[in-house]
């Protein structure tokens, strides 16, 4: 608890301290020869100016500023009118367990707040420059891109960039929402907000601090809260307008019916007469009001929604708004870019087939002959190779553009390439079933064998496939510029329900026309990118959500749901938060109102009393917030 709930907890606790007591022997001050009845009147207005003077002040305060008709002028109203009447016991303990329900908010409200500002630790509060030998502490938007900067240990990164000097483990849970930490050494990029486990890294900046990922990020979360859903909107209209009806009612109940009772019965015109039958119809009014505070419903629908960011923040997924949390629980459809999404994004190589000399040999020749190649595919080979590549042994090379590389390692003959260079060299060699790339490998122009080169499948994504299916979400397809086998192999091996192929990102935006289509009613089709080249069509989806947005601008600016790490279970999450959020505002929506309903006719009936009231009014808003609070244990579902 903050300073402010523990002040409010302490204020409640006292006035119930003095209030209960109080309330169980007021009956016997009034039986007391000569005891002055406004001294207890003075007794009840301790406890209740202690736990409301706040909420008569803002009450006050609306009224001076021109906004009359909310729940503080109508608990201020009900319970100053419940006290005038002589029922000074209900119009405390209305009261006392409207901030009770208050506090229940404030600690709600908190708790989610404090998911999101786990976030807002990663603003850095300087950069380390070195000068003359030193280190210097700078304001983090002073440095220009280009700068190295200094990060020492347990020191937030302040800006993103390359590591041109030492190595250590990262810990990005504040961006990823994941532990484990993230090991970096020379070369290795690094983003902002990130926190430096152990080693000394000299970072040269790539980016200025207002264009950083932590910039970014931070702005996504402050503006979440501005975008609000449909059921927000309805609520908030419905307030403005339910609120001021309701006291014009109560205004209506407290006047008419006596009047009609004066004028058609044979109540007698007495002063007391009259106070009776106006106090009973007075109290009436009081207890409707009372019940009509809107209270449950206009807190604790905002709050599910906020409690719902917070806890989906937590995992590490940034939902901007609370109309996008609502439409991501509508979710039927989703559509996947390839490359970075379903899979890593970075090649390698997955089998050696029919080589008669042994695989690593067959690699380490390979290897060397692409030593100087800076081709994604070159390069796989060289990692899978995992040595020393020593350059003494190559002699001879020649890249042979569109075709492949020949070279001489240790004084063989050496050439790795496609199917055309095989052909242009006079090599026969055998065709490969198998989906991906193939270098096939001749030594002394012998056919010795050829290498398959794949985009690897992210380990997780057959699992988030299921997981999709059973959140019941319907299609699951693939979009990709790929070859017709590599994607539907793709498909194949990881559960989607269809894909398409061989396709521009121009091509990519019309198929999402053509799923939007398809979805009918309250269905909606969300697209899966990385956020670089699918900005259009993030864009043109109903949800757009960024695979692996980890420093990618275009993933953070296009998309309306940003996954701070590229684990394709979250999609299944994300959905799962969301309706398990939408679930609980309609919960508590159906359940306020229909209470407030049936206690309204109630008091206007005469039935309920002021008990009823504050059961109806306090009772209902501590539990509707209660419920709320759920959408913040999101964590196993």
């Amino acid at each position: 608890m903050n300073k402010k709930q523990k002040t409010l907890l302490w204020r409640i606790i006292i006035a119930a301290i003095f209030f209960v007591p109080l309330y169980l022997i007021s009956e016997e001050f009034i039986h007391i020869e000569g005891f002055p009845h406004w001294a207890l009147i003075v007794l009840f207005l301790v406890p209740y100016l202690l736990v409301g003077h706040d909420i008569i002040r803002k009450a006050f305060q609306g009224i001076k500023n021109g906004q009359v008709f909310d729940e503080n002028f109508l608990m201020t109203i009900a319970t100053i009118g419940a006290i005038a009447l002589g029922e000074y016991g209900e119009g405390v303990a209305v009261m006392l367990l409207y901030q009770v329900g208050e506090l229940f908010q404030s600690y709600a409200v908190g708790k989610s707040r404090r998911n999101i500002t786990e976030l807002m630790d990663i603003r850095p509060d300087y950069a380390n420059i070195e000068e003359d030998g030193k280190l210097v502490q700078v304001d983090p938007d002073e440095v220009e891109v280009g700068s190295i900067i200094v990060i020492q240990p347990g020191e937030k990164i302040p800006l993103d960039g390359v590591v041109v000097e030492g190595s250590s483990s990262l810990n990005t849970s504040a961006l990823t929402g994941e532990s484990l930490p993230r090991k970096v050494e020379e070369g290795s990029e690094v983003f902002s907000g990130s926190i430096n486990m152990s080693g000394v890294l000299k970072v040269r900046t790539t980016t200025e601090f207002d264009e950083s990922t932590a910039s970014k990020i931070l702005d996504l979360v402050e503006n979440a809260a501005s975008r609000k859903s449909k059921s927000e909107n309805f609520i908030s209209k419905f307030a403005r307008y339910y609120t001021p009806i309701v006291c014009v009612a109560a205004l209506v109940l407290a006047i008419v019916p006596p009047l009609v009772i004066l004028l058609t019965s044979g109540v007698g015109t007495g002063h007391h007469a009259l106070w009776h039958v106006w106090k009973d119809w007075i109290l009436k009014a009081c207890t409707f009001l009372v019940i009509s505070c809107p209270c449950a419903v206009v807190i604790s629908i905002p709050l599910s929604f906020f409690a719902g960011l917070g806890g989906a923040s937590n995992q590490g997924i940034l939902i901007k708004g609370s109309n996008y949390l609502e439409t991501m629980s509508q979710v039927k459809t989703i559509a996947f870019d390839k490359t970075g999404t379903i899979t890593k994004g970075n090649f390698a190589v997955t089998t050696v087939h029919k080589s008669p000399i042994d695989e690593k040999k067959l690699l380490e020749y390979a290897a060397h002959a692409e030593a100087h190649s800076s081709h994604p595919i070159a390069r796989s080979v060289r990692e899978a190779y995992g040595k020393y590549i020593d350059m003494n042994r190559v002699a001879d090379l020649e890249e042979i553009s569109g075709h492949g590389i020949v070279a001489k390692v240790d004084g063989i003959a050496v050439a790795v390439g496609n199917d055309k260079l095989m052909d242009k060299l006079g090599i026969e060699h055998e065709e490969c079933e198998h989906v991906g790339t193939v270098l096939h490998v001749a030594l002394d122009n012998v056919y010795s064998g050829h290498i398959v080169i794949e985009d690897e499948i992210k380990p997780n994504a057959k699992e988030a496939m299921v997981a999709l299916k059973a959140a019941g979400v319907e299609k699951l397809v693939m979009l990709t510029g790929d070859a017709e086998n590599v994607a539907k192999s793709v498909a194949a091996e990881v559960g989607l329900t269809d894909y398409r192929a061989q396709l521009l990102p121009a091509d990519k935006v019309s198929c999402v026309e053509e799923l939007l289509k398809e979805c009918t009613g309250n269905k909606r089709l969300a697209f899966v990118g990385d956020g670089i080249n699918d900005a259009p069509v993030l864009s043109r989806a109903d949800i757009g959500i960024a695979m692996g947005a980890l420093g990618s601008d275009a993933a953070i600016e296009a998309a309306d749901v940003v996954l701070m790490d590229d684990d394709p279970k979250k999609i299944a999450k994300a959905i799962k938060i969301s309706r398990k959020c939408i679930n609980i505002v309609k919960q508590n929506i159906v359940f306020a109102l229909g209470v407030k309903v049936v206690c309204l006719i109630l008091a206007a009936l005469g039935i309920a009393n002021m008990w009823v009231a504050i059961i109806a009014d306090v009772g209902v808003m501590i539990l509707a917030v209660l419920n709320a609070i759920r959408c913040l244990f999101v964590k196993n579902l």
